[in-house]
């Protein structure tokens, strides 16, 4: 059996799910991050990011992104 892909990138539905917060609010967290990480509009932020941005523990959010 092959294993499932993991991403390495987090949107903001998935924010939405980890801190309850609406689709609008999420969209601003990634946006805040992005500024704080020097990212461009087109990057991506990664779960390692959101998780240093934030304090949450990596293995606190993987199984909320991933079910």
């Amino acid at each position: 059996m092959k294993a499932t892909p993991k991403r390495i990138c987090i949107y903001p539905k998935d924010i939405e799910r980890i801190t309850g917060k609406s689709y609008k609010q999420s969209t601003r967290i990634l946006k805040a991050i992005k500024k704080s990480n020097n990212k461009l509009d087109n990057e991506l932020v990664t779960i390692e990011e959101f998780c240093q941005y934030t304090g949450l523990k990596i293995e606190q959010v993987e199984p909320l992104i991933f079910g």
